[in-house]
């Protein structure tokens, strides 16, 4: 299986740079797994999900991400949000704790949907799909 080059880029600073087998993310357009191949396009990332990086060797690498874009051209794939954390570091008993809490508000302001968007991408990211 060919690699691909993913870029993973937040508007403070550069998370992750190296070659992947495969790429899945959620878009305002569903689900999408990139591999080395892919047609180029550029997809708005939906707020309170998290993305996937298949690393050759298995590892998977878990992406909490809070809006932003996803590129693919015929150099590879970059991950373009407004902010995002690796899954390790990522607090999952403060993730936890907020999700719940902002659970419990059921989208009462703003505020609170922005805090369960961004808690269950966090808890998504390392791996917690009970959310």
């Amino acid at each position: 299986m060919a690699d691909i080059q993913v870029h993973l880029v937040s508007v403070e600073r550069e998370l992750w740079s190296g070659t992947a087998q495969m790429v899945v993310a959620r878009t305002s357009e569903g689900d999408i797994g990139v591999m080395a191949g892919h047609a180029p396009l550029l997809a708005q990332l939906r707020e309170g999900f998290a993305a996937r990086i298949m690393e050759p060797g298995g590892n998977v690498l878990g992406v909490a991400v809070h809006g932003g874009f996803l590129s693919v051209t015929k150099d590879g794939v970059s991950i373009l949000a407004e902010d995002a954390q690796l899954s390790d570091e990522i607090d999952v008993a403060r993730a936890r704790a907020a999700y719940e809490s902002a659970k419990a508000q059921g989208g009462d302001s703003a505020e609170a949907e922005a805090e369960f968007r961004r808690a269950r991408a966090q808890l998504l990211a390392t791996g917690h799909d009970d959310v």
